[in-house]
């Protein structure tokens, strides 16, 4: 289903932007609320913008419009994994956002943690674990070895994916084999890290005419698991923004994110996910090449709380893709 929509009041000349929502990953429904969002943002901004899914007619609308800028608000798979944006570019259009083989890098939350881990930031320790290995070595073993070698609390993640689908904290032994059937349902490969014990964090880093900086972090405090419900639907998370931290954490956790933006060749906006542990050290969870945008997502609240007007900032991000 396609749907596009302009706006006649558009002032001449006014950059054309084609933002592209929904594709088919489990994380469809929060798409279509961050391409909606960001449309009505741009339109106050004064930007001539349409919104397309992705289906059979966005080649053909793409290459008959010719729009002046493409903004992918996917969230899961092929919105996230650098497909998309490859097709982009075979169109030989313009797109704001990571270029894909970053956006691969970033989508491998196993491959991320391994390059920001190099590059001197601090990240949980963690083993990635392919589906067909538990059937070949025998599932109670493998998980007698992680118990051994992690301990208590563990998070158990698919190694893609984002908007913490098939996401478990697991603090008995007894809840683990439920944790990986509920991982593997999101894909043939998972993650399991020590579970860091701390406060909650998202940071935002935009990339403008501004240069590259951090938004305020926002804390993300919840009556349980950060999960799916609690992330979209209200009520159930409350959050900080910005995040109540001294000076020091805050600079400490900003640079942490603009590390990891540049470290893995992200461009014009990401959020990472991290842990501030007991000690005040950052721990680098995971990052987002494709924000979500919806009304209680991190990256609008982190621009809000740094004093942006949403409109601007959003159209200052156009003007930058397009210079």
């Amino acid at each position: 289903m396609t749907a596009a929509s302009t706006v006649p009041s558009t002032p001449r000349g006014a950059p054309r932007v084609v933002v592209l929502a929904g594709g088919m990953s489990h994380e469809r429904d929060v798409s279509l609320r961050s391409g909606r969002r960001v449309a009505e943002s741009l339109r106050d901004a004064g930007v001539d913008v349409s919104v397309h899914d992705v289906d059979a007619d966005l080649m053909p609308a793409l290459s008959e419009s010719r729009p002046d800028l493409v903004w992918p608000l996917l969230h899961g798979a092929s919105g996230e994994d650098g497909s998309v944006r490859d097709v982009i570019e075979l169109l030989g259009l313009r797109y704001l956002g990571t270029g894909p083989r970053a956006s691969r890098v970033a989508w491998s939350k196993p491959i991320a943690k391994s390059l920001v881990a190099r590059a001197g930031l601090a990240t949980p320790d963690f083993v990635t674990l392919p589906q067909s290995l538990f059937r070949e070595l025998g599932a109670g073993r493998v998980l007698e070895a992680l118990l051994s070698r992690f301990g208590l609390p563990l998070v158990v993640k698919p190694s893609h994916g984002g908007s913490a689908l098939g996401v478990t904290l697991v603090r008995d032994a007894a809840e683990l084999p439920r944790a990986m059937v509920n991982a593997f349902s999101y894909g043939d490969t998972l993650l399991v890290e020590h579970a860091v014990e701390g406060r909650e964090l998202a940071v935002s880093v935009v990339e403008d005419a501004d240069g590259i900086r951090a938004l305020p972090a926002v804390e993300i405090v919840t009556d349980g698991p950060y999960d799916y419900d609690a992330r979209y639907n209200p009520g159930r998370t409350e959050y900080f923004s910005p995040a109540r931290l001294s000076t020091a954490e805050a600079d400490a956790v900003a640079a942490v994110a603009v590390s990891a933006h540049q470290t893995l060749g992200l461009r014009h906006l990401s959020r990472t996910d991290l842990i501030l542990d007991s000690a005040g050290a950052p721990q680098f969870l995971e990052v987002n090449v494709a924000p979500g945008m919806t009304e209680t997502s991190l990256f609008p609240q982190a621009a809000i709380a740094g004093g942006h007007d949403l409109p601007k900032l959003y159209r200052s991000l156009v003007l930058t893709a397009l210079a």
